[in-house]
Order: C-alpha cells, then sequence, then structure tokens
C-alpha cells in the first residue's frame, strides 16, 4: 500500500494544485504512511492536502472534515492526544452541523472523540456521549 501511495504521488507530482488527482494522490499517500506506523511523516501530507482542499474546494465540507479526522488520528498517535481531542470535539460538532446527529459520519465522529477523551481520562463525558447523543442516533 506504501509503495502504491508514493507511486501515485510521483506520477501526479507535475500537476497544479488545481488538479483533483494530484490532491487524491496526496491523500492516498497520507493514508498509506498513517497505515504504516508513519504517523509523523503522514501528518504534513494530510496537513498539505487539507489546505489544498480548504483553498480550493471550500464547499466539499464533508470530505475537508475527514481530512481533519486523520490529522486528528496524527496527532493521536504521535502522543499529542490534547491537540487530537480539540481537532476531535471539533470535526463532531462540524458533522452534527453538516450531515444531522443520525449520519453514519457523524456517528463514525462522535465514536472517535469518545475513543479520544477515554484515552485522556474523561471516562464520565465519553459514558455521556456515547449513552445520550450516539446510542439513540445510532438507533434510528
Amino acid at each position: 500500500k506504501l509503495a502504491l501511495g508514493w507511486a501515485a504521488w510521483k506520477m501526479y507530482l507535475g500537476r497544479s494544485e488545481l488538479n483533483g488527482a494530484r490532491t487524491n494522490a496526496m491523500e492516498t499517500l497520507g493514508a498509506a504512511l498513517g497505515s504504516n506506523q508513519r504517523s509523523a511523516e503522514a501528518l504534513p501530507v494530510f496537513e498539505a492536502t487539507l489546505a489544498l482542499k480548504q483553498r480550493y474546494w471550500s464547499d466539499n465540507k464533508d470530505h475537508i472534515l475527514q481530512i481533519q479526522g486523520n490529522i486528528a488520528l496524527c496527532l493521536s498517535k504521535l502522543g499529542w492526544r490534547d491537540e487530537a481531542l480539540v481537532l476531535q470535539r471539533k470535526i463532531y460538532a462540524g458533522f452534527v452541523a453538516l450531515l444531522g446527529v443520525s449520519h453514519e459520519g457523524t456517528i463514525l465522529a462522535g465514536g472517535n472523540l469518545s475513543i479520544s477523551m477515554g484515552k485522556l481520562g474523561f471516562y464520565a463525558d465519553a459514558i455521556q456521549l456515547l449513552r445520550d447523543k450516539l446510542l439513540p442516533a445510532a438507533r434510528r
């Protein structure tokens, strides 16, 4: 998977920032790095991808939130859990506002937020989110 990510990046590197295939190749590379426990290398790739998406495709809010989720995962894996939690809260709120509480993406973001809360010892907050928000939404 990592070799495929690098190959995609090399293939589309020379294209314009406005080229969607180039941005997708960057995202593929970031995902490949992250899945190979190379979060320190994946983080700047995801940050660059996010900057491009916000600059040229700012109307694609759900995809921007997904990329932010990748960044939060990298932060958490690198031990920056407080920063990851702040970003996870923002992502969950963004999905609630964009897609509503019952959407699969919102529920997934809420689950990720509850995991981040648990890792930092905010068990009561994590349980409350799961019990009061996510479980009822998942039942709908």
